[in-house]
């Protein structure tokens, strides 16, 4: 039987912290090599560093284009078994041409025409939509129809069947947000397909879907649903309820009162209200409103993030990088790199007179295996 090549090849260097090379050396490596085995002093400057190299890099993508190449999609590609969805992933430009924005994270505009129908499915990952404008949609989880609009965060954990349905008479866009690379990854996930036309009662288009009904009320929940679940029961979070916390925090910081996470910069989170914790066992999420003329004090995570400018224009930092962004416009914020974002937003682009930034995050995957660390400022 023919001996395949080793994968393992290991080369004697003459370094500080590293063995003389000899040919004794050079012998033992040989040997490693034939048994598949990689001794740790050759390797421990890149397995073990001083803090985490990300593999990703600061990169941002222009909403317009994006918009512009889906939309050239949506009247060539359809939607239908095989590719399931009209779906455009973000690739970093440091990650080989995989569709992974980070090394954990996925992100796509997705994009459906007028009377389309994406038919159903389901997955181990865990996903979410968030509107940054128009309307039309409707997502249709385990046959609850849920409207989408513009603002609108649509949360739903992995293995629930779904589809989406567009009632309107004009396309729709949208992103998706989903764990796709961690669990790729971790050899995690699964996929199934369902049917492939959803019921004429579920290409209806109410007002609230029968999760909002039901758990859609701020501080309450249903006594028939005791328990805690490992993602939200709530299918959509409003943008009208996140635009009116955004506006009490600064309006609290106005009249000397806490509530911002610091001057001129509100936050919120979206929660599970079966557990206050994050909406998704993998994927936190949350809004920042950012003042006028606000520069917010560099900040550093371990894991990544995605970000998504909702509303105005600013200028954001990453690392060695800056653009100025506007609506639509998505970044990335690889781990440990710092960020910073000012703002350059008023009533000419902006709703609310701020720049709003929709953002996505690994946190909760770091935090449940303690490996969550921040350094705001100069501050470790």
């Amino acid at each position: 039987m023919t001996q395949l090549a080793s994968p393992v090849s290991l080369t004697a260097v003459d370094a500080p912290d590293q063995p003389t090379p000899t040919p004794e050396l050079a012998a033992l490596y040989r040997g490693f090599e034939q048994e598949l085995l990689v001794p740790l002093w050759t390797e421990i400057g890149d397995l073990m560093p001083a803090h985490p190299r990300s593999r990703a890099v600061p990169h941002v993508w222009r909403w317009e284009n994006l918009l512009r190449l889906a939309d050239r999609a949506g009247h060539l590609v359809p939607v239908g078994r095989g590719g399931e969805r009209r779906a455009v992933a973000l690739a970093n430009p440091a990650l080989g041409g995989k569709p992974y924005a980070t090394p954990t994270l996925w992100a796509a505009i997705q994009y459906l025409m007028p009377g389309e129908d994406a038919p159903e499915h389901r997955h181990t990952q865990h996903a979410f939509r968030f509107v940054v404008e128009g309307e039309g949609v409707w997502t249709v989880v385990g046959r609850d129809p849920v409207p989408m609009r513009r603002g609108d965060f649509l949360p739903q954990a992995g293995w629930n069947w779904h589809a989406h349905h567009n009632a309107a008479d004009r396309p729709m866009a949208w992103i998706d947000g989903l764990d796709i690379p961690f669990q790729y990854n971790a050899e995690a996930q699964f996929f199934e397909f369902g049917r492939d036309r959803i019921s004429d009662a579920e290409r209806g288009t109410p007002e609230r879907s029968r999760s909002q009904r039901l758990w859609g009320h701020p501080g309450l929940r249903p006594v028939s649903a005791p328990g805690a679940s490992p993602g939200t029961p709530l299918l959509n979070y409003r943008w009208a309820d996140t635009d009116a916390a955004l506006v009490d925090q600064l309006e609290l910081e106005a009249e000397g009162h806490p509530g911002v996470v610091e001057p001129g910069h509100a936050a919120v989170r979206f929660s599970n209200p079966t557990t206050g914790g994050d909406v998704l066992p993998t994927i936190r999420a949350e809004v920042h409103r950012i003042r006028r003329g606000t520069e917010t004090t560099p900040r550093r995570e371990a894991g990544s993030s995605v970000y998504q400018v909702f509303d105005g224009t600013g200028t954001v930092t990453v690392g060695d990088a800056s653009w100025r962004v506007g609506r639509g416009d998505l970044f990335v914020v690889p781990s440990w790199q710092p960020l910073s974002v000012r703002s350059e937003a008023d009533t000419s682009d902006s709703d609310s007179g701020a720049l709003d930034l929709f953002r996505f995050s690994d946190t909760p995957v770091f935090e449940a295996l303690h490996l969550d660390r921040v350094q705001i400022g100069d501050t470790p």
